[in-house]
């Protein structure tokens, strides 16, 4: 019971299954047809142009179910996969390029599947042809053998092409390149190649022709465009040789000649003809046909024409043999024949060359001694030579030609018939010169012009040469320079001048002499050229470094050149540099360089060059110098006086330091001086005229030009105020009364004069005081210090000068205060200054006051 049960629920799975599978139905392939471009791709034709990597289907189908598709393709094993399909749209690319000469169909097995059931079908896929193959020659090469009496129009060859293609472009038509030269023509159709009508082959002509024939297809199209494919061919036709040409004489004209010397039996000439067929060329026979005269004979068959008696018996000196040549048939009869003419002079025998002579008879060689320079034009009497050639007529004509240095020489006469005097003529006299050459060898040539033999005779002639005195001394440089160090001994070696005369013997000796203003302390040895100093003559590069003087080369006859000398002093190191003053004092105003100068005589440089330096200072470490210059300064901290009073206790600011100059010569000397410096301050300007200083402080001669002319305008200004108070007093003198009072001066009046106002006191500090011009200290009083004196009389102030002394070594220097009291010192200090100016102006109150009462003194006599 069990067991029927199992089997009951076994059926009943079994029966559920295959209801289920007939549910589930297989895809399929939509079949379109042969001209649809989807599809199963049965029967679908494709052209061989098609490019690879072209989408050529469709591949489609469907599902009953309706479940989506994949699609593929799959070829046999071994061939070629000439496409690929896109599972899922189907799309079918050509992947390899197509030739449907080489496979005109395709087998393909393209499948479908839903995923659980498969579809396959084989299909066939054709290959349609496209025009991509030429017509192709068969049987090449063509060569053709036509023999040249081939009648016109008759066939010679049949060419073949074959064009792979079908259709249109698989037929083939035959035509010729255009050659003007052709004589064939061609089927196009059937490619038989035929001789033209009214052409006509010759092997003596034209042995072969090329022939290039085209073969074209019918046309067709290939990716997309109509073209027409053609090929070609050439055809090599050989033409071959028969019997139809006389026999040809090869070189002709023919000429012969009879000698003096010929005897009977003597060979004349030998004709030549060979057959105008030469592929089976016929032996030929010779015969004279006229012009014959019984003296001439020939070879039948060698054709060599021969003398049969002696020339002497000869009656024409021309003869024209007119010879036949025939070829011989096989049976020995005569076919095509041709003539020629043999012409035969009888000539003399051209058997003597030239030959020279002398005054003994036949010479080669001739020799003349002669002067160098003759005269262009001149003949060499000398030279006795005959030339002979003893043959006769044209032999015995020959041309005269000298061969050696060329134009130097020529020879008179240059064409000779039989006989001549040979003259030698002068042509280059400047070639002929001993100093170049001691002898000149030429070679005479006497060669024949118009003779096969060309005989030829040469011979020697030797000219010796004797010197003559034609050339000038020469020196080796038109000019020389020399140095000569300055302190070189009398008689030392300068130069050695050397010339040359190319004459022998004694012309050939050159003596020197010296010229020349600036050859005063030189002397010249008369044979070596050698150039000296004169014992006595120093030599000194500061008085003098460059001379110059000619030098002169001179032969025995007077004959002489020139050179320039060009001396030059060198400046040795022998002065050492030199400061003006041993003890120099200089006034340096802070802020501004002081210059010193040291001078070195020497006259070159490095060895006058200086370079200065400090070597001490006291104070030291106070100054710097210019090494090239000398300009002295201070130091760029040192800017104020307060600065350097801090540096120094002293009261007077002189400092001292040592300067030395050297020079850059060698051996290199050196100088020393003292320098006295004193230092001030310079006086602070405001306004125009002092930014006006500033700006001349580099050119003084600007700042001169403007004092000058202020001082001008000031004195125009002073004759203008003149004139008008002249005119003025004038005016008033005619208002007037004309009578003055004049009265006398008193006699026992004291001159007015001027004592030296300034008394020196021990203190520096109070450098000056006023002294009273009477003497009493009581003429003082509150207002200005100074009693005003009685009216002097009126008569010119005199200024007395101080003394001149000489200041003592170290002792500070200060100048005299001028009548205007001015104070020319410039190295007080600022209180100094101070009680300077106080006394400038108690000085000039006091000269106004003078002055005042000189005027008044002055009205007073008017009165």
């Amino acid at each position: 019971m069990k067991n029927a049960k199992e089997v009951r629920i076994s059926l009943f799975l079994t029966l559920v299954h295959v209801c289920y599978a007939q549910a589930d139905y297989a895809p399929h392939f939509f079949d379109n047809g042969p001209s649809s471009g989807n599809g199963n791709m049965a029967l679908f034709s494709l052209s061989e142009d098609t490019p690879a990597g072209t989408q050529i289907y469709v591949l489609n189908g469907t599902d009953p179910e309706n479940d989506p598709v994949r699609f593929g393709m799959a070829f046999e094993k071994g061939s070629k996969e000439f496409f690929k399909v896109e599972p899922k749209s189907g799309n079918v690319t050509l992947v390899e390029e197509l030739d449907r000469e080489k496979q005109d169909e395709i087998e393909v097995l393209v499948s479908i599947t839903d995923g659980r059931n498969k579809v396959e079908e084989k299909v066939r896929v054709f290959v349609t042809d496209a025009n991509d193959e030429r017509p192709e020659f068969q049987n090449l090469p063509f060569v053709v053998d036509v023999p040249e009496d081939a009648e016109p129009g008759s066939s010679i060859y049949r060419v073949s092409a074959v064009d792979r293609d079908i259709g249109s472009g698989g037929s083939v038509t035959y035509y010729l390149q255009v050659n003007p030269m052709n004589k064939f023509a061609i089927d196009g159709h059937s490619g038989v190649l035929r001789i033209k009508a009214g052409e006509a082959l010759d092997y003596e002509t034209t042995r072969t022709f090329f022939v290039t024939v085209a073969a074209k297809d019918g046309g067709g199209k290939y990716n997309g465009r109509y073209q027409v494919m053609t090929s070609s061919a050439t055809v090599t036709i050989n033409v071959m040789d028969t019997q139809d040409t006389p026999p040809t004489f090869i070189g002709t004209p023919y000429f012969g000649y009879v000698y003096e010397v010929s005897v009977p039996g003597s060979e004349i000439f030998t004709v030549y003809a060979k057959d105008g067929d030469q592929t089976n060329p016929n032996p030929i026979y010779y015969s004279i046909v006229s012009g014959n005269d019984d003296v001439f004979s020939i070879n039948s068959t060698s054709g060599c024409v021969t003398l049969l008696t002696y020339p002497v018996n000869l009656k024409k000196e021309l003869f024209e043999l007119r010879i036949k040549a025939s070829e011989l048939g096989e049976g020995g009869e005569l076919m095509d024949s041709a003539v020629t003419t043999l012409a035969i002079r009888v000539e003399d025998l051209n058997n003597h060359p030239p030959t020279f002579y002398g005054e003994n008879g036949p010479q080669s060689k001739f020799e003349l001694t002669m002067y160098e320079h003759p005269t262009e034009g001149e003949i060499l009497r000398g030279l006795k030579i005959t030339v002979n050639d003893s043959d006769q007529g044209a032999n015995a004509k020959f041309n005269l030609r000298l061969v050696g240095p060329s134009r130097v020489l020529r020879v008179v006469p240059q064409t000779v018939l039989n006989e001549a005097q040979v003259t030698v003529i002068v042509e280059n006299s400047a070639a002929i010169d001993y100093e170049k050459h001691q002898f000149l060898t030429f070679k005479l040539l006497a060669v024949e012009i118009d003779t096969l033999e060309r005989f030829s005779a040469t011979a020697d002639i030797i000219i010796h040469l004797l010197d003559t005195n034609d050339n000038t001394p020469k020196f080796s440089s038109d000019f020389y320079i020399a140095r000569i160090p300055e302190n070189s001994p009398g008689g030392s070696n300068v130069v050695a001048v050397t010339a040359t005369d190319p004459d022998s013997g004694l012309w050939g000796e050159v003596k020197y002499s010296i010229h020349g203003s600036g050859a005063d302390l030189f002397i010249i040895h008369s044979t070596s050229g050698i150039i000296y100093t004169q014992p006595w003559a120093t030599l000194d590069a500061e008085l003098r470094s460059k001379y110059n003087f000619y030098v002169k080369a001179e032969d025995i006859e007077g004959k002489y050149s020139l050179a320039e000398v060009f001396v030059t002093v060198l400046d040795l190191n022998d002065h050492p540099p030199e400061f003006h003053e041993n003890f120099v004092e200089k006034t340096m105003v802070i802020g501004a360089p002081v210059k010193i100068e040291a001078i070195d005589e020497d006259a070159e440089e490095p060895n006058n060059v200086i370079e200065y330096s400090i070597m001490k200072a006291d104070p030291d470490n106070i100054f710097d110098i210019n090494g090239d210059t000398g300009e002295i300064k201070l130091k760029p901290y040192i800017k104020s006086m307060d600065i350097v009073q801090n540096i120094t206790k002293q009261k007077e600011c002189t400092w001292s330091l040592v300067v030395q100059a050297r020079d850059r010569g060698s051996p290199s000397f050196s100088t020393t001086t003292v320098v006295k410096i004193d230092i001030t301050e310079a006086t602070q300007l405001k306004g125009p005229m002092a930014a006006f200083l500033m700006q001349s402080r580099d050119n003084p001669l600007k700042a001169l030009g403007v004092v000058a002319g202020i001082i001008g305008t000031m004195v125009v200004v002073t004759v203008l105020i003149s004139t008008a108070m002249f005119m003025r007093n004038t005016k008033s003198n005619r208002i007037v009364p004309a009578r003055r009072v004049i009265r006398r001066r008193p006699k026992d009046r004291r001159p007015w004069t001027f004592n030296m106002p300034f008394k020196r006191w021990g203190n520096p500090s109070d450098k000056f005081l006023i002294e009273d011009p009477s003497g009493n200290g009581d003429n003082m009083n509150e207002n200005n210090n100074v009693r005003r004196p009685p009216p002097p009389p009126p008569c010119a102030p005199s200024a007395l000068l101080p003394p001149p002394t000489k200041p003592k070594p170290g002792e500070w220097q200060r100048e005299v205060p001028t009548i205007s009291g001015a104070v020319a010192s410039k190295t007080a200090k600022k209180s100094c200054r101070k009680k300077e100016s106080e006394v400038s102006s108690a000085l000039v109150s006091e000269l106004k006051m003078r002055l005042e009462q000189k005027m008044m003194e002055s009205n007073q006599g008017y009165y």
